[in-house]
């Protein structure tokens, strides 16, 4: 809980998970009767410093979670600890959103989004966060729990804080005296603004109350802990082009911008030529920047929006007017495809994670916003790429909101050593004189924080300070509060805890700890998250080299705690890379400690279950139907003990929810005559090969219905086959299938030796069954989808850098099309005839068919089968993970429950997910019987 985006580390004294405005109330108390400051974090996306502490820490991300729209979404209240994206995800089906739109949404909280006054790219100061606020529910250090949307609001105010009530309503009168005071606020805050306090609420507003609840915005949590925030929505406009305007360099590019604020674009963010390079190594690179042969290039990201098409049309074509008339390096083009568009956007929003994640190994990433009046804009980024020369910080990048003249840049850093120090201190003296020399302000939407909260006096002058000061003594008179945060009396403060990032392995250390990873991950309630796994390794690296005897103590318990913390625990799922701007897959790491730890027993017995999976998993098949028999307790038991004897990560538990072992998998079945193999003529391209998981071997298909004698339902293997024999498709059963497997079970424990024999057999006996790689491979199992495609990625690198063994024989077999069941079946659905359509269906993705790219193919066959097709808000990855969730189920059932709340909510006619051991996590979450989405097709379209 040390580490955060910002470059400072403090190690706090104690962690505190409250789980209302009470127990924060009484850990004020606490925290005052013990003298001890109180800092408040939630996502940990702050990248100035403002969410770490040496005391005490309270995480509000744990607990405080709950989001509520009124019924058309106008307007929506939500504890901090709910991100923007999950707020957005609430209001999606009334077309509303909330007005900030920060590029770190993914996992930004709304308790930061209020204490960083937090903006974005497209709401600029209209939306903001102080602009869209309605109301608050505050417990101010005192203890006093306030409610500012009461209609008593003011009238409790001054008669439990009556100093604050009547200290606001002085200082209002104060400022109001002095024209010169009310015409600088207008100019600081006419501007993106988050530098000091929110002055302009003592003028904006005339009842303390709302006072109050406009100061704490963006105050960063140092004069309150926001329960609850009520905000006004915005509408989501549905129609939207995106485009790239690409210019020789940034002069031309800034000299554009009025042009382009006056045509009233929704989005300008600036790239600039370094920026454009780090986006050109991203593993997708959109079109339009692949095509830039960069040299000092810069292009602005540039979006229409429209409430119809008609509108959109208009808007799009009245700006290719425009864009023909800029001095563009290659003609631009507003796009309206969903996926160029995502693509685009893709690079903006990650953009700052890319750079960082690019940076030299060992160094730590600063990202800093300034803004500046926009006619103004061109003649500072010129100036501070002067400051880069001059410094010697070679690789910045510039990079921004420039219809807002908001610009982000960011340097590479070594704070471990002094002479580094003294550049950064030497950079920034000139960087203040810049941004204030062109009447800008120090800091834009990413708060004050530590790193400038020495300069907030020098940017507002003295009277302006002193008002601060004043609010600062009047709300929190003992100085509880975050200190050290937003104001500063010493001039060095912003040089005092300075983090270094030392070279620990190559999977992680690109890490940049930005935590977008966070919010997916299923082990974030249990144990660790992803920024905390690699953190903690980065911790016991600067311990074991530190020497000290109390730092190699500490190394040693850490590196303890960290086998279930952060080996045992982690669901290896590869949700976290899927939210990682950086492609940081924390999974890889955890494969190979995994790798690392296992004794050679466990790597011998998996590679003799590689030499024999076919007798391995009927074995594993025949033993559920065995323990299904016999009484649970006993068998319960029995595993129990096994598991205290042998480790609770070699010995799944069994429960009464685990089904008997499954069916068979299908035989080799011969091609029909004038086939593809018989005449070597191309086959359709319909016909395919088909790729049964053993997944059906080991466990039953789910009954059909809640009642525990219901029958069983068929299984995805049955049903895929019997929709394609309806289609009219041909599926060919591999020679040996009993034999095969996707590789999964070695791969994610990391037994090597058994993956590679798997692999080895495995590849070429698709190679040939797909006729030389023309067919398609189906499986039908979301994760042996993806299993199959890393195997083969795998097996390809490996080939390719030559290493030893029977890569070469692998690598004879390239090219192989592997395709999830769920798409083939979408691509079926022409050729079938829905005949009983199902009113509603509960749909869990699962995290392979989130990595495929498959779950607008999920959703596809869903509603051919049913009216209503309802993902939960909450859904994310169920964590069983192969037998993970027989090995942990603590772990599944953390992942699941919020999940499994929303579905107890309302009954559904059936529910379904794309793969057998999530159906097993869900239904054991739930206590509702989670099938194959194919099974639930297949019945759909019986005659």
């Amino acid at each position: 809980m040390a580490h955060d985006a910002s470059h400072y580390l403090l190690v706090p004294e104690l962690v505190l998970t409250p789980t209302s405005a009470e127990e924060v109330a009484g850990a004020f108390r606490a925290a005052r009767a013990a003298r001890r400051p109180v800092t408040f974090r939630s996502g940990g996306t702050s990248l100035s410093g403002q969410a770490i502490s040496d005391s005490v820490l309270v995480d509000t991300r744990r607990h405080f979670r709950r989001i509520e729209a009124d019924d058309r979404g106008a307007q929506v209240t939500a504890e901090p600890g709910a991100t923007v994206r999950q707020v957005n995800t609430r209001l999606a089906r009334h077309g509303r959103k909330l007005g900030p739109d920060p590029a770190s949404e993914i996992a930004c909280t709304v308790g930061g989004v209020v204490n960083n006054n937090s903006s974005g790219m497209a709401c600029g100061t209209h939306h903001n966060t102080y602009r869209t606020l309605v109301s608050m529910r505050l417990v101010l250090p005192s203890g006093t729990v306030l409610d500012t949307g009461a209609p008593d609001a003011d009238a409790v105010l001054r008669e439990k804080e009556p100093a604050l009530h009547d200290g606001l309503l002085a200082l209002r009168e104060r400022l109001l005296a002095s024209e010169e005071s009310v015409a600088e606020i207008r100019r600081q805050f006419a501007m993106k603004n988050t530098m000091g306090y929110g002055i302009n609420a003592l003028i904006d507003f005339d009842r303390p109350a709302d006072i109050l609840a406009h100061l704490v915005v963006g105050s960063e949590g140092t004069l309150a802990f926001v329960a609850e925030a009520t905000f006004e929505t915005v509408e989501v406009l549905p129609q939207a082009a995106t485009g790239l305007l690409v210019f020789a360099d940034l002069a031309a590019a800034t000299a554009a911008l009025p042009a382009l604020v006056e045509a009233g674009l929704a989005t300008v963010e600036l790239l600039d030529a370094a920026s454009l390079r780090v986006a050109q190594t991203g593993t997708t690179v959109p079109a339009e920047i692949a095509a830039v042969d960069v040299d000092r290039h810069a292009a602005l990201l540039v979006e229409v929006q429209a409430a119809s098409s008609d509108e959109l049309a208009a808007s799009t074509s009245r700006c290719g007017d425009l864009f023909a008339s800029l001095p563009l390096t290659a003609p631009a083009e507003l796009t309206t495809d969903p996926d160029r568009r995502a693509a685009l956007w893709h690079v903006r929003k990650g953009l700052y994670a890319a750079v960082a994640g690019a940076r030299p190994s060992g160094t730590t990433a600063l990202l800093e916003d300034v803004v500046v009046p926009v006619d103004r804009l061109g003649e500072t980024c010129a100036r501070l790429a002067e400051l880069f020369a001059a410094h010697e910080y070679a690789d910045s990048v510039i990079f921004g909101h420039a219809k807002d003249g908001n610009i982000h840049f960011l340097l590479s850093e070594r704070f471990d050593d002094p002479a580094c120090v003294e550049r950064y201190v030497r950079f920034t003296a000139d960087l203040v004189d810049l941004i204030l020399g062109q009447g800008g302000s120090l800091k834009a939407e990413h708060g004050t924080g530590r790193i400038m909260a020495p300069f907030v006096q020098r940017q507002y002058g003295d009277e302006l300070y002193a008002v601060m000061a004043e609010i600062k003594r009047l709300v929190d008179p003992d100085g509880l509060l975050n200190p050290g945060v937003v104001l500063s009396d010493d001039p060095d403060s912003y040089l005092r805890h300075l983090k270094s990032v030392p070279t620990v392995e190559p999977e992680v250390d690109r890490c940049v700890e930005c935590g977008y990873c966070e919010p997916v991950c299923p082990s974030k309630d249990l144990t660790t998250t992803p920024r905390q796994r690699i953190v903690l390794r980065r911790e016991l690296a600067a311990a074991e080299a530190s020497g000290d005897p109390r730092q190699v103590q500490l190394a040693a318990e850490l590196r303890r705690d960290y086998d279930y913390d952060g080996v045992q625990t982690c669901a290896v799922d590869g949700m976290c890379a899927t939210a990682c701007p950086v492609d940081i897959n924390t999974g890889d790491l955890v494969r190979r400690l995994r790798a690392e730890q296992a004794g050679p027993g466990l790597q011998a017995a998996w590679s003799l279950a590689a030499d024999h999976w076919a007798a391995t998993a009927r074995a594993g098949g025949a033993a559920l139907t065995t323990a299904d028999k016999l009484p649970t307790a006993a068998v319960t038991a029995a595993t129990h003990t096994a598991r205290r004897a042998l480790g609770t990560d070699v010995v799944p538990r069994y429960d009464s929810a685990l089904p008997p072992g499954g069916r068979a998998r299908p035989r080799t079945t011969p091609r029909r005559p004038g086939s593809a193999r018989e005449t070597s003529v191309r086959p359709p391209p319909d016909d395919a090969v088909l790729f049964a998981a053993c997944l059906g071997t080991l466990f039953a298909p789910e009954r059909t219905g809640t009642d525990p004698g219901a029958d069983r339902g068929i299984g995805a293997t049955a049903a895929l086959m019997r929709l394609a024999r309806r289609a009219g498709v041909e599926l060919t059963i591999p020679d040996g299938l009993d034999d095969l497997c996707c590789g999964t079970p070695w791969k994610s424990k990391g037994y090597i030796a058994g993956y590679r024999t798997m692999s080895e057999r495995v590849l070429p006996i698709l190679h040939a069954a797909s006729d030389g790689g023309r067919l398609p491979v189906v499986a039908d199992a979301a994760s042996c989808t993806e299993g199959l495609r890393t195997m083969q990625d795998v097996i390809s690198t490996v080939s390719t850098a030559g290493a030893a063994g029977n890569a070469s024989t692998v690598a004879e077999a390239p090219g192989l099309t592997i395709v999830d069941a769920v798409v083939f079946a979408r691509d079926l659905l022409p050729r079938l005839t829905v005949t009983a359509r199902l009113g509603s269906i509960a749909l869990h993705p699962t995290c392979s068919t989130t990595a495929l790219g498959a779950g607008d193919a999920l959703r596809d066959v869903a509603a051919a089968v049913a009216e209503e097709v309802y993902v939960p808000e909450n859904w994310g990855c169920c964590a069983y993970a192969g037998d993970r969730g027989m090995l942990h189920p603590e772990l599944t059932a953390s992942a699941t429950a919020a999940e499994a709340a929303e579905i107890g909510s309302r009954p559904f006619d059936a529910y379904a997910s794309a793969n057998r051991t999530c159906e097993l996590g869900m239904t054991t979450a739930t206590g509702r019987p989670y099938r194959h989405i194919l099974e639930l097709l297949e019945e759909a379209t019986r005659a």
